[in-house]
């Protein structure tokens, strides 16, 4: 028997506040389909649904518009970096370097 309707969970973690929404979609629903119906895009302004990267418990996914949601999916809306993790790592140890180089 085909379920008729199923239940994902859209994540959202601004910088101030998160959010986990439990909604109820119908089977055969796109991922972007799905945040769209969620009304995340009301609770945060700054999310541009149709655009945002996606993934589902923690993977990244291309096809948003494409990729039917399953029973029990997490779609998770990821922010952009501000920074770019490596840099920041290598500024650190340099940071780090020429501080116990003074200290010698």
């Amino acid at each position: 028997m085909v379920e008729a309707n199923i239940e994902v969970e859209v994540v959202y973690g601004a910088v101030d506040r998160q959010v986990l929404m439990p909604i109820i979609v119908e089977a055969g629903t796109t991922v972007r389909a799905a945040l769209l119906k969620s009304g995340i895009g009301q609770v945060f302004a700054e999310l541009n649904l149709s655009e945002c990267p996606v993934g589902i418990f923690g993977k990244v996914i291309t096809d948003a518009d494409t990729r039917v949601v399953q029973s029990g999916d997490r779609l998770e809306i990821y922010r952009p970096l501000l920074a770019d993790p490596k840099e920041v790592r290598r500024l650190r140890a340099a940071k780090a370097a020429e501080a116990k180089a003074r200290n010698q």
